[in-house]
């Protein structure tokens, strides 16, 4: 049964002072447009649409807030280097992510999905060298991980893991497939400790 199974949407945030003032706990979701992410998101929480789906990309644009229990939330982050999203929608993306990723107290986390086929693209460096000196822990999911061998799929791993080790042993990286649902008991974990809860691992105690 998934960790976060009684997760629900809460609301749409355009501006910071509508952020829910409740919080204790949020995990971040973001990427690049089509890497997955509502994708990661729905197989996490174990429903089909709870995260819209977008043929789209870039349809996300502003903070989409999931309640997971009283006061812990996950949060779903505007795409990332889509192209053809207006510039002024762009402008408005940056005056509420900067201060959300840069100074939201309850932030425990960013996970940042990446195409295991095409990982560590120049906005996904970009993302990552800005975020890291937050010192925030920062944990990528390697999506779509079943369009590639086994043996493909270790290579992509050891790349991305060995470009993080300078940005801080905060940063950690991991295979997932939201189709073939693999990699998601241990991004639970990852969660569980980000968000306070027993892991499903752990037999009750938070790692």
């Amino acid at each position: 049964m998934p960790l976060l199974q009684n997760a629900v949407f809460l609301a749409t945030v355009a501006r910071l002072h509508d952020l829910p003032v409740d919080s204790l706990a949020e995990v971040a979701f973001s990427g690049r447009s089509n890497a997955g992410k509502s994708s990661a998101i729905n197989t996490l929480v174990g429903r089909a649409r709870l995260a819209f789906v977008s043929k789209t990309p870039g349809r996300t644009q502003h903070l989409n807030y999931f309640a997971v229990a009283p006061g812990k939330y996950l949060v779903d982050l505007p795409g990332y280097g889509f192209a053809r999203t207006p510039e002024t929608i762009q402008k408005e993306w940056k005056k509420l992510l900067v201060p959300y990723l840069e100074g939201r107290g309850p932030l425990k986390g960013l996970l940042v999905i990446m195409d295991c086929r095409h990982p560590m693209t120049e906005l996904d460096c970009r993302m990552l060298n800005w975020f890291a000196p937050t010192g925030r822990p920062l944990h990528i999911l390697l999506s779509k991980a079943d369009k590639l061998s086994r043996q493909a799929q270790n290579a992509a791993l050891t790349e991305v893991r060995a470009a993080l080790k300078p940005l801080g042993a905060q940063c950690s990286a991991q295979l997932f497939s939201s189709l073939k649902k693999t990699g998601v008991a241990e991004c639970e974990s990852v969660l569980a400790r980000w968000l306070g809860f027993a892991s499903p691992t752990s037999n009750g105690v938070v790692p």
